[in-house]
C-alpha cells in the first residue's frame, strides 16, 4: 500500500472516529464505513492491520488527553499516585497488549503452542475460533482441525460450562 492510500485510509478512518460514540463503535464498524466512503475493500489482511494501527493511535491520544485533563485538574501528585495503582493492578502493563496473528485476527489465548483462541471477522461476522495450527519456515499456519464459532454459539456455550464441568467431575468420580 502507498503513502497516499494510507493517507486517504487514515484520513477517512480519523474523520469516522472523531464523531463516533465510542461506547458502541468498533474497529469492524469503522473499517466498514470507511470502505465504503473510500470506496475500496479493507478486508484483506495488511488493511485490515492499517486500519487498527490508525484506531489503536486514536484511542492512545484520546486516552493522552483524558490524563492530561486529569493532571490540570487534580494536580500531578494525585495523578502520578493513581498510575502507580493502575500499573500495580496490570501487572506492569503487559497484561493488557493484544496481540494479533499474521491476519490481523486477535489472538485471545494460546491453549498450546500448537492451539489457540482468535477473534476474527468473517464476512461481516466475529468468530471465535479455536483452532490447531502448524508450523512452517518459522511460520504458524492454521489447519482444518478446530471449530469457529459465531457470536451466539459461543455465549451458548460458554453459558452451558458449568453443566459441561459437572459432568466432567460426575465422569471422573465415576458416578452414572
Amino acid at each position: 500500500m502507498d503513502e497516499e492510500m494510507e493517507k486517504k485510509i487514515s484520513d477517512v478512518v480519523l474523520d469516522i472516529l472523531s464523531t463516533a460514540d465510542m461506547e458502541k463503535t468498533t474497529e469492524f464498524k469503522v473499517r466498514t464505513a470507511a470502505a465504503e466512503r473510500l470506496g475500496i475493500d479493507l478486508s484483506h489482511p495488511d488493511r485490515k492491520r492499517f486500519v487498527r494501527s490508525v484506531v489503536e493511535s486514536f484511542l492512545k491520544s484520546k486516552q493522552a488527553e483524558a490524563e492530561a485533563e486529569t493532571v490540570q485538574e487534580g494536580g500531578e501528585e494525585e495523578s502520578g499516585q493513581q498510575g502507580d495503582d493502575q500499573e500495580e493492578e496490570d501487572g506492569g502493563g503487559n497484561r493488557g497488549e493484544k496481540e494479533f496473528d499474521d491476519d490481523g485476527d486477535l489472538i485471545v489465548c494460546r491453549l498450546s503452542n500448537k492451539r489457540r483462541v482468535t477473534l476474527q471477522e468473517f464476512r461481516g461476522k466475529t468468530l471465535v475460533s479455536i483452532r490447531e495450527f502448524f508450523e512452517k519456515d518459522g511460520k504458524q499456519f492454521p489447519t482444518s482441525k478446530g471449530i469457529s464459532l459465531s457470536i451466539d454459539q459461543w455465549e451458548a456455550f460458554r453459558n452451558l460450562v458449568p453443566e459441561i464441568d459437572d459432568a466432567i467431575k460426575k465422569l471422573e468420580s465415576g458416578e452414572d
